[in-house]
């Protein structure tokens, strides 16, 4: 998708879908929203560094630089977590947690390569884009459990679509006069990314971080090159190697090693 429509684009188009199902959810439910100064600037600071930095410079700096580069150095979110985490929240660093993470890190190298190539922007990008990433999803854990993961995934989705807008009402004719956007193909990848991608997706991420520490949940993050590898090989028909079983394993190895032996 990021080779047919614009980076900010695609965000935005994400986040607009993804922003309807979940006011529409939240109506269904009867979902109580609550408000006090500082839950609130954490969801907005969250929904500005996450929802929105995060994601648009991951996108773009895929476009700039590849997916495998963008899967190694996105890689280091879960190590970015740990450190943000010992920062804001005070959890310890503990031999398990470096353990763990050095398992899943090796995993995902195993998985994608080392090889990695792309201009010096993309690789600056994604290395933004991990650590805006890990901060987020500290920010979110900061917040009064009192407040749904639904109202917190909504505003961030409102803000991310709100600091967009503009950008994309200016590039209007130019970008989306050259897409069909009604046509099957492209409209039901939009509905799939802001449905299942970002909806879905970010609700569970954002409830999974409030129930984990951050170093364990971090470590989820790195299924990613793994659900991509086992995709590609059962829609795309390519080959899975042993490298691939070797990361799978490391990275399965790394989350059992933090739960069993969690402070």
């Amino acid at each position: 998708m990021v080779g047919t429509v614009p980076p900010i684009e695609l965000v935005w188009e994400r986040y607009l879908v993804a922003t309807i199902a979940l006011m529409a959810f939240n109506l269904i439910k009867h979902q109580p929203w609550h408000w006090d100064k500082r839950n609130g600037a954490l969801i907005i600071w969250a929904g500005l560094i996450g929802n929105t930095l995060s994601i648009v410079t991951q996108e773009t700096g895929t476009l700039h630089a590849s997916a495998q580069a963008a899967s190694v150095i996105t890689a280091a979110t879960p190590t970015f977590m740990v450190i943000f985490a010992w920062l804001l929240l005070k959890e310890r660093l503990t031999k398990v947690k470096l353990l763990s993470l050095t398992l899943a890190t090796l995993g995902v190298l195993a998985i994608v390569g080392v090889n990695v190539q792309g201009s010096g922007l993309g690789m600056l990008l994604l290395v933004i884009a991990a650590l805006t990433w890990a901060l987020m999803s500290v920010l979110v854990k900061l917040i009064n459990p009192h407040y749904s993961v639904l109202q917190v995934t909504t505003i961030d989705a409102d803000i991310a679509v709100g600091c967009l807008t503009p950008h994309v009402l200016s590039h209007w004719a130019t970008t989306f006069g050259h897409y069909r956007l009604i046509s099957l193909s492209i409209g039901g990848s939009f509905l799939y990314l802001g449905l299942i991608s970002t909806a879905l997706a970010f609700v569970l991420w954002n409830r999974g971080v409030q129930m984990l520490n951050a170093a364990t949940s971090g470590l989820y993050f790195l299924f990613q090159p793994v659900v991509g590898s086992l995709l590609g090989w059962l829609c795309l028909g390519e080959q899975i190697t042993w490298s691939f079983l070797l990361g799978l394993v490391l990275v399965a190895t790394s989350i059992w090693v933090s739960i069993r032996f969690a402070d």
